[in-house]
Order: structure tokens, then sequence, then C-alpha cells
């Protein structure tokens, strides 16, 4: 006699051991076919198993945010022009701050930069410029921006990037000359002859090298 399979199934011991699928019942009614459920086309099935949650990912969100951020903060750094050695470098924005400054340095060796924020043998120098104002405490320093004060520039008779000015005192201009990294050693034989009575820690020349016996 044929035994009945419901019986058996529900009186058989491995049936607690059995564990079933996580699918959804459609694909266990179907596991091998082709045939789609009523009332849904293969399209839909097939979609409907693509949408699955655990395979989609939200860390790239995290990455983006994170690249937001970085950016900001570049942007908040100063730009390469905008950054002064110290007290000794004075940035200059019109024809009256710049004679005002002249005549604040009484009989100071006074060094002029003409530069352009465009302008890329300006920015090769400026870092070895900075040096100096630090080794030269005793020079002032000043940074003229050519597109911000073209008028200026104009009657000083400035013509190529980067350009210096040598001043001091009641002996008004003493040099001019244009200048790239590669010739930096010019600015220094122009500090040399006209820094009288200086050396470069500031102090009065014969001072730093005096050695009692």
């Amino acid at each position: 006699m044929m035994s009945n399979p419901l019986r058996f199934s529900l009186n058989s011991s491995k049936i607690s051991s059995f564990s079933f699928s996580p699918f959804s019942p459609s694909s266990l009614i179907f596991p091998k076919s082709g045939v789609s459920p009523p009332n849904q086309t293969p399209s839909s099935r097939i979609s409907s198993l693509n949408v699955l949650g655990p395979l989609q990912f939200t860390r790239p969100k995290r990455l983006a945010s994170f690249k937001v951020h970085a950016s900001l903060a570049e942007t908040n750094q100063p730009k390469w022009w905008e950054k002064n050695a110290g007290p000794n470098m004075i940035d200059i924005h019109s024809m009256q701050e710049f004679l005002s400054a002249l005549s604040q340095a009484g009989d100071k060796l006074v060094i002029v930069e003409f530069y352009g924020t465009w302008c890329a043998s300006c920015r090769a120098l400026f870092p070895k410029l900075c040096k100096t104002a630090q080794d030269y405490p005793n020079i002032i320093f000043l940074k003229v921006n050519f597109d911000e004060n073209k008028s200026m520039c104009k009657s000083l008779n400035v013509k190529m990037l980067p350009c210096f000015h040598f001043y001091r005192g009641s002996d008004g201009l003493l040099e001019s000359f244009s200048c790239s990294l590669a010739k930096f050693q010019k600015i220094k034989d122009a500090i040399a002859k006209h820094d009288i009575g200086h050396s470069s820690n500031g102090q009065p020349k014969g001072v730093g090298d005096f050695h009692p016996s």
C-alpha cells in the first residue's frame, strides 16, 4: 500500500533538521522551471530579486564628504604672495603707503619687490626672498602687487617682473633691476653694496666678528 506523502513528511524525524531557504515563497514553488508565479511576469520577477538590500553600499558618500572638507581646507590656506617673512616685510597697496613706508624707514635700506600673482618667476623667487628678509631684519622689504598698483608701477618705470628697487633715506633710489631665481645672487650683491654698517644678523658690522683675546 502506498504511503501518504504528506503523512510521511510530518512523521519523519528528519523534518526537525530541515532548514528553509530565506528566499520568497515564489522561489520555493518554482525553484528550477522558468515558469513565473501567477500575476508576475519574468521581468518583474527578475527585478524583484535584484533589489535585495544587502548588496547596496553607501560608503562612497563618506569619501565624497572627505574630499569636500579637504578642498575647503586648501581654500583657507593663504596664497603664496600673501605670506610674509616677518615684521620687516610689508605689503604696499597705494602710493601713499609706499611714500609713508620710505619715510618711516629713515636711514635703513629699503628693498621694494614688484611682483604679479600670475608671474611664475615671481613665485619661484619668493621663498628665497623671504629667507633673505629673515637673515636681514634691519632691512625693510616692501611688496607691491603690479596688478593692484599699475599707475604707481608705471610712474616708477617698472616694466619687467619681478623688479627690485633699492632705497635709503635722503639718498633716494640707489639701484633698480629685474631679477630671477637663477640670478638671485644679484640681490645679495646689491645688499652687500648698499647695506652700509650692518651685517646679516642686524648688528653693526664688526660687532659679530669681535673676539676678545
